[in-house]
C-alpha cells in the first residue's frame, strides 16, 4: 500500500502504463493459482454483487426460467435472481432442514431441465458449515445446468480446486480471508463456457481493444476479461497483493491445519461453558466460523470490542471466526465476556 501510494505521488496516472497494469495481470494470475485455475479464467470486480450481477445478465432464461439456491446463502446471491422475477426468472429456495447445512441429495432434487443455475456457498456465512462443491455441481450437470459458488467465505481458509470440483464459476474476494479489504474480488469462469456467454452488464475493461476508444464498436475479449466491468480500484489492488503474500507463504492447506485446530477448541470450550454452537456436525464440514447463539448479539459484540476482540452480529448470534493468526488465548478471553442465551 505504501509502494503503491509513493507511486502515485511521484508518478500519477503514468505508473499505469508499466506498473499498474502489470499487477492487474499479476492478480490475475495469483487469484487463479489460489483456486487451481489459469489467468485467461479470472475477471477482477469491486464486489460479489457486481460480478453476479454480469453473470445473472447473461444467462438464457428463455428454456430454463428457474434457478435453484439455498435459505443459508448470503443474499447477495439471491437478490439478484430475485430481481429478475419481473422477467420471468423463477427462484426456487431450499430450506435447510436443521439451519445449518443443505443435503446434497435435497439440493439435487429441486434440480430440473428448466433449471438455468444452481447458485450457493462454498461455506455458508450462517453457519460455517462447508458444502461439497462436488456434489453440487454434479447435481446440476445431471440436468444441463451450470452451478456458481459464492466462495466468499471459503478461499483462503478452506482449499478449493475448480477443476475437481467441476464449477462452472465462483467468486471470491480480499475482505473475509484473504487479507485484502474490501473494493477487490474475483469471478472464475471455466475456460470451455467463456466464449458461449455474451455480458449484457459490462464496461470497457470488457473490450478486447479499449484503448481504441471507440463508442461505435464493442469486441469482447475472448478470456474471462469479457465478464469484467470498469477501472478497478488500484489501492485494493495492492492491498490485495499484499495479502496474497501472507496467504502464500503459508499455504491454503497449513492455513486450514491451524484454523481447524482452532475451530475445534473454540467449539470445545464454548460447549464447557454452555453454549450451543450452531456448526456442522463434524470437524471436516466446518470452517473457522463460529456461530454462539446470544440474546443481544450487538451488545455482546460492544462488550468484545471493548476489550478489543472482534466480532460480528448475526442474528440471533454472536460469529466468532478464528484465523492462523489467533490462539486459544484469545478464545478463553472472549468465552469470559459472553454468556450462554436461554437455548
Amino acid at each position: 500500500m505504501a509502494a503503491f501510494l509513493d507511486e502515485w505521488e511521484t508518478r500519477g496516472a503514468s505508473a499505469w502504463y508499466d506498473v499498474w497494469w502489470g499487477r492487474l495481470a499479476e492478480l490475475r494470475r495469483r487469484y487463479g493459482a489460489l483456486i487451481g485455475a489459469s489467468a485467461d479464467e479470472i475477471a477482477l470486480h469491486a464486489s460479489v454483487s457486481t460480478a453476479t450481477a454480469v453473470l445473472a445478465g447473461m444467462l438464457d432464461y428463455s428454456r430454463r426460467p428457474k434457478v435453484v439456491t439455498t435459505d443459508l446463502d448470503f443474499p447477495t446471491v439471491v437478490h439478484q435472481w430475485l430481481a429478475k422475477r419481473p422477467q420471468g426468472v423463477e427462484v426456487e429456495v431450499v430450506r435447510s432442514p436443521d439451519g445449518v447445512t443443505v443435503p446434497p441429495d435435497l439440493l439435487a432434487s429441486a434440480v430440473d431441465e428448466r433449471t438455468a443455475l444452481v447458485a450457493t456457498s462454498h461455506v455458508f456465512f450462517t453457519t460455517g458449515a462447508i458444502q461439497d462443491l462436488r456434489a453440487v455441481a454434479d447435481a446440476a450437470h445431471a440436468h444441463g445446468a451450470l452451478c456458481f459458488i459464492d466462495a466468499y467465505q471459503g478461499v483462503g481458509q478452506v482449499p478449493v480446486d475448480v477443476r475437481s470440483s467441476g464449477v462452472d464459476f465462483l467468486c471470491s474476494g480480499g475482505l473475509k480471508w484473504l487479507l485484502g479489504g474490501p473494493g477487490i474480488t474475483f469471478l472464475y469462469a471455466r475456460r470451455d463456457l467463456i466464449a458461449d456467454f455474451t455480458p449484457t452488464v459490462t464496461g470497457w475493461f470488457a473490450h478486447a481493444r479499449q484503448f481504441e476508444f471507440d463508442p461505435a464498436a464493442l469486441v469482447w475479449h475472448d478470456d474471462a476479461r469479457r465478464f469484467e466491468q470498469g477501472t478497478p480500484a488500484l489501492a485494493a489492488v495492492h492491498a490485495q497483493l499484499g495479502g496474497l503474500d501472507v496467504i502464500e507463504e503459508i499455504g491454503v492447506p497449513a492455513i486450514r491445519a491451524a484454523t481447524s485446530q482452532l475451530t475445534e477448541d473454540l467449539v470445545t470450550r464454548a460447549r464447557a461453558r454452555g453454549f450451543r454452537p450452531r456448526v456442522a456436525r463434524t470437524d471436516s464440514e466446518r470452517s473457522a466460523i463460529v456461530m454462539l447463539p446470544s440474546a443481544d448479539p450487538h451488545a455482546d459484540v460492544a462488550a468484545l470490542a471493548a476489550r478489543r476482540i472482534i466480532a460480528d452480529a448475526r442474528p440471533g448470534h454472536v460469529r466468532l471466526s478464528p484465523y492462523f493468526y489467533n490462539v486459544v488465548e484469545d478464545h478463553v478471553a472472549a468465552l469470559e465476556i459472553l454468556r450462554p442465551a436461554r437455548q
